[in-house]
């Protein structure tokens, strides 16, 4: 691939940065306006040659979920390179139904493998297109935030609106 578009929007998390293909699937995103982060989220194998700043289909799904549909998300369509596991995790990501996290024990579970919790967090943590593949829908057993690359605050913000909690004005 050897040019994207980036577009950045603003979020009441952010700035929240899309890149995407030139067939408008998102490759990575994240709450940055810095360019250099969010390509640091790939692969140098996976980033493009040239990225201009442009529209992206993605960020109007984004805005969408922000003014409260949750789902707006959840036909956005992502590319991620890795492994059959990280790809089989990756999809079921997609499938946790917002405000209803999940630990990364039961994440593990679910991908059949109750013992692979490490690996669960792995493909978390190996995430580039979030918000879009919902990682922040994972916490540690006991229900500990556990690691998010855009920062715990970002991740409760994100829980907390999913769950239907209102956001403090101050």
């Amino acid at each position: 691939m050897s040019i994207a578009t980036r577009q950045t929007i603003s979020t009441p998390d952010g700035p929240f940065t899309i890149l995407a293909d030139d067939a408008q699937r998102v490759l990575v995103s994240g709450w940055t306006d810095d360019v250099d982060r969010i390509l640091g989220r790939l692969r140098a194998a996976d980033r493009p040659a040239t990225v201009r700043e442009g529209v992206t289909d993605a960020a109007s799904a984004a805005l969408a979920y922000y003014d409260g549909d949750l789902s707006a998300i959840d036909d956005v369509t992502v590319v991620q390179h890795g492994t059959a596991m990280q790809h089989a995790g990756w999809h079921a990501l997609r499938r946790i139904e917002p405000g209803r996290p999940l630990t990364y024990a039961e994440f593990a579970t679910h991908l059949g493998s109750p013992n692979a919790v490490r690996a669960a967090a792995s493909i978390c943590a190996r995430n580039a297109p979030a918000l879009f593949v919902p990682c922040h829908r994972v916490l540690r057993t006991g229900g500990a935030l556990g690691g998010f690359a855009w920062g715990l605050d970002v991740k409760q913000r994100l829980l907390d609106r999913e769950a239907g909690v209102p956001a403090l004005i101050g």
